[in-house]
């Protein structure tokens, strides 16, 4: 797994949850559902990209979508994500 480099505030942050000196707010449920679902919404958001492919790469990714029986575009969605899943579990 990759580490990312804290910024002063993230450092202070964790800190402060090192030392015990967090304390949770009275409606730590509410407000951990309401950030779950805007964490939910976020990921659930698609946006659209342009791709350059050869032909014949094009040609073979319809191909295949049909045998799948559904459209290249999801098609191809489907095999970037199982990609990435991939990647990310190491």
């Amino acid at each position: 797994m990759k580490y990312f480099e804290l910024d002063k505030t993230e450092t202070e942050i964790v800190a402060t949850i090192e030392k015990g000196n967090f304390r949770r707010i009275k409606n730590f449920a509410n407000e951990k559902s309401a950030f779950h679902s805007y964490a939910e919404n976020a990921l659930k958001k698609t946006r659209s990209i342009n791709v350059r492919l050869s032909e014949g790469d094009l040609l073979k990714l319809k191909a295949m979508a049909m045998e799948e029986g559904i459209p290249y575009q999801t098609f191809f969605t489907s095999i970037v994500h199982k990609y990435l899943r991939q990647k990310a579990a190491g």
